[in-house]
């Protein structure tokens, strides 16, 4: 369907939306009840949809199993999960109990969980499955507000609903609210040692089963109803815990007025209506993924769940085939790199593809000169409709953001004809300051500020943004939100930036990554490491050299691309992606030498957070001593 064509506008849906996420599956529902809603795996392996009536029956019963359990407005809640229908389900009611949500991130480890939920003083933990609420108990003796350690689901499974056949899958093991319905996840008590069976009671153990969730019989519709309407826009909704690269993270109140004011800012920007599937496998623990579900869910799309494995994502989009892709830059640049590699490979093949990207990006802004048509048709047949077939041959809207992309990476896909748009946000700004959108695209930046956002660049070169999507501050943490919120209500983002003569805004870094060298030259490590990172060989880099001479690197390699490879040719490669980083900076940001690290770094040794940006300290204190051999041999 075409933008001319649907029964409104996205700037007047922009403004028909709920007034607190609270009520938002009963509107949902109100205005979309039989178009399918969520999509996802089904215990065999087939897809299985839900209508949005059908998640709007789901999330009220789950809401009054919450109130049944004694859950109070602004009591938090914790979701500790992988992306699944569940986590929607489990988001949905929380909001319509009135309860605060708390997401996890699955991949944090014990230290960062415990303190995560005894900040949030949560009161109930909602897991996705025995081991991690076995996980949860075991640290149950330091989480003294700590009520109720609840699960998801009985076997593991995704979800239940209709399949493409029409006939009913059976995802999930019980129903929340012990009515007999169908079609919910179970959110099942597993600290009462006790589960529901046919009205009989077992003993069991919280590791080992899925007890009943308590009856809501004694919670009424209405009951969950007037719960929900009394929420209001200044209420918080989340607590959001940054995955800072620093420390253990803060908690981010996030109102119900901040994630509405998002909304009214970018739905209008975002194409999208009933038969549109958005493809979702970003972690819903993190914000940008939950914007996303919400938007999705706002205009009538259907949202689809990835299968699990973060492996088959690229494959599994060819079959899921969406029209939209919210993504970190990492997808994009993996699908341009098979690709490239495969042209690579073949006698030539590196100049025709470069010659076919440049000439699909001349079609792409309208610029392709008539006598070229038959040689674009050309690489339309050879290449470009290979790879949007590859993605499921829908895709026409992707979203990316977290860290910069290649602009090597946009003009490849903008030739193919898949648009990607590059934004900015941060979990204190609920998501979302600037974007870049059809009709208003400058690559190499993040976009203009959305509409209702101020940005300013301070002294300092700080980007500095304010409006009503600001959250008001830091949980039990004064002095943190006294640094991040000035008199005025600027939010200081910490972020390095320029805006140009159009105001486009353009990120050119960390404050608190500026490296100081000996000799007084200020350099921006993201420069240089986001060169680098940008060959196929390279996962991470890490620029070292505050108060030193010189600037040293320390690098890890991409498992794939040296699969196969011996040390010294791996080493030889990253010697030729050194030297055409160092090409691209000005002589003092160029380093003078490097260490290849044995292992690439991961989220359980702490050096990097839940979302995969690089804790710089961690890595340093990790790798001091090769630090300083690095600084030894240039000394010899």
């Amino acid at each position: 369907m075409t933008p001319q064509s649907r029964p409104q506008s996205p700037h007047q849906r922009s403004h028909q939306r709920p007034q607190t996420l609270a009520v938002f599956a009963e509107w949902a529902a109100r205005n979309h009840p039989d178009q399918p809603a969520l999509r996802f795996r089904g215990p065999d392996g087939g897809w299985v949809s839900v209508t949005y009536a059908e998640l709007c029956d789901t999330v009220r019963r789950t809401a009054r199993g919450l109130l049944a359990l004694g859950i109070r407005s602004g009591e938090r809640v914790a979701i500790l999960a992988e992306t699944r229908p569940e986590w929607t389900y489990a988001h949905l009611a929380c909001l319509a109990a009135g309860a605060v949500v708390v997401p996890v991130y699955p991949t944090a480890g014990d230290e960062e969980t415990t303190w995560v939920l005894a900040d949030s003083a949560a009161k109930a933990v909602i897991c996705e499955d025995p081991r991690t609420a076995a996980r949860i108990e075991g640290l149950r003796g330091k989480l003294p507000a700590l009520d109720h350690v609840l699960l998801m689901t009985g076997d593991g499974v995704r979800g239940e609903g209709v399949r493409g056949d029409g006939t009913r899958g059976d995802g999930v093991s019980g129903d929340a609210t012990g009515d007999g319905a169908t079609g919910d996840p179970v959110i099942a008590d597993a600290t009462t040692g006790s589960r529901s069976t046919g009205g009989r009671t077992t003993g069991a153990h919280a590791a080992t089963s899925f007890p009943g969730f308590p009856d809501a019989g004694s919670v009424s519709l209405g009951d969950l109803l007037a719960r929900s309407a009394s929420v209001r826009p200044g209420d918080d909704a989340e607590l959001v815990y940054t995955s800072g690269t620093t420390g253990l993270p803060k908690g981010c109140r996030l109102t119900h007025g901040n994630l509405g004011a998002v909304q009214d800012a970018t739905l209008h920007l975002t194409e999208g209506g009933p038969g549109d599937r958005t493809y979702l496998y970003l972690p819903l623990a993190h914000l940008l993924a939950q914007l996303i579900q919400f938007s999705t869910l706002l205009y009538g799309g259907e949202l689809c769940y990835f299968g699990g494995r973060i492996e088959d994502v690229v494959s599994e989009l060819a079959e899921a085939q969406p029209t939209h892709l919210p993504s970190v830059p990492r997808l994009f640049e993996k699908i341009h790199s098979v690709v490239r590699s495969l042209a690579e490979a073949q006698e030539g093949g590196r100049e025709r593809f470069e010659a076919a990207v440049a000439l699909g990006v001349l079609a792409a802004d309208g610029k392709l000169p008539p006598e070229r048509q038959d040689e674009y048709e050309a690489a339309e047949q050879s290449l470009f409709s290979l790879v949007r077939t590859a993605v499921g041959g829908r895709l026409r809207w992707a979203l990316t953001g977290g860290a910069p992309i290649d602009p090597a990476t946009l003009d490849f896909l903008r030739a193919c004809g898949i648009a990607v748009f590059e934004g900015y946000g941060m979990t204190e700004s609920a998501g979302v300051i600037s974007l870049n959108h059809p009709g208003a695209v400058r690559y190499g930046t993040v976009g203009r500020p959305v509409e209702g956002c101020e940005v300013r660049i301070a002294y300092d070169g700080e980007v500095l943004a304010r409006g009503p999507m600001v959250f008001p501050g830091y949980h039990a943490n004064e002095p943190g939100t006294a640094d991040a919120l000035d008199a005025d209500g600027w939010l200081h983002t910490g972020d390095l930036g320029e805006l140009d003569s159009d105001g486009y805004l353009l990120i050119t870094g960390r404050k608190k990554d500026l490296i100081i060298t000996s000799a007084g030259k200020n350099l921006t490590p993201s420069h240089w490491e986001l060169a680098i990172e940008r060959s196929s060989v390279v996962s991470h880099a890490v620029m070292v050299g505050d108060r030193r001479p010189y600037p040293v690197a320390l690098i890890t390699v991409d498992g794939q691309a040296a699969s196969g490879r011996g040390a010294a040719e791996v080493r030889a490669l990253v010697q030729e992606a050194v030297e055409a980083a160092n090409a691209e900076v000005s002589r003092p940001a160029r380093i003078r030498a490097f260490a290849v690290l044995p292992e690439d770094f991961t989220v359980e040794r702490g050096e990097l957070t839940p979302t995969l940006k690089v804790r710089r300290k961690a890595v340093l204190e990790r790798y001091a001593a090769e630090i300083e051999e690095l600084y030894g041999q240039r000394a010899r």
